[in-house]
């Protein structure tokens, strides 16, 4: 990492990355915000949060009013770690149990009432209030933080990423399972990219990375060479 890199950490940039499910989000914003010593704010674990909440008290995915006033009751917070963020649920660690199958249908759902999203959006901006943050999501560099100084893009090929679900699920061996956990992925697709709130789309001024042919480490050499650029904008 080089010096000018990790000279944003003092600028307290925001830095957005939207893109599709399977794209490589989380495990970019995690590795770029544990080399620029930022906050990674994951949009995605605060909707599980509150998916998880909504199934705990019986509460309907399709009921916006309910869902709204149930996080009225809440709070969510996450706690960075060595090995990502502890995402916290009304003071309890829920990190793994956000994860399971159920809870990520649940949230998928909750996300598309505007009125939560816009409950979510409040929240967000609240953690990234006073910069130094990484966040990734599907709205984040068109309407969480629009005045993000970088912002990134990160989409793969459907098959591709489908194919990382099954991986991630280690459901190779499964074949009912792995199409069902593809299934799931274009049904997430179809419900993010046509929703009627904050639609699933690329910022005008973001950066493109295409991940279907990278690997990790090439990712997140980009994004690091993204970073530095707009540095050097800064600075000159």
């Amino acid at each position: 990492m080089n010096e000018a890199i990790m000279s944003a950490a003092a600028r307290k940039l925001v830095i957005a990355i939207d893109g599709p499910a399977g794209a490589g989000k989380s495990t970019i914003a995690s590795r770029l915000a544990r080399t620029l010593g930022y906050v990674n704010l994951e949009s995605g674990a605060m909707y599980r949060a509150l998916g998880l909440k909504s199934i705990e008290a019986g509460v309907a995915v399709g009921d916006g009013d309910a869902l709204l006033a149930l996080a009225n009751r809440s709070t969510i917070e996450l706690q960075p770690t060595s090995e990502g963020n502890r995402v916290l649920l009304d003071g309890r660690d829920v990190s793994a149990r956000i994860r399971e199958r159920d809870v990520t249908d649940a949230a998928s759902r909750v996300s598309t009432h505007p009125a939560v999203r816009e409950w979510m959006v409040r929240r967000q901006r609240e953690l990234g209030s006073g910069g130094g943050v990484i966040m990734e999501g599907r709205d984040i560099g068109t309407v969480v933080f629009p005045q993000a100084e970088v912002k990134i893009f990160l989409d793969a090929d459907s098959g591709i990423r489908e194919g990382r679900r099954v991986t991630q699920a280690h459901a190779e061996d499964d074949p009912a399972r792995a199409e069902r956990l593809k299934q799931e992925l274009r049904e997430r697709d179809r419900r993010d990219t046509t929703r009627a709130t904050a639609p699933l789309k690329a910022a005008a001024d973001a950066v493109h990375i295409d991940s279907s042919a990278l690997t990790i480490e090439e990712v997140i050499a980009r994004a690091e060479q993204i970073v530095a650029d707009k540095l050097k904008q800064h600075t000159s």
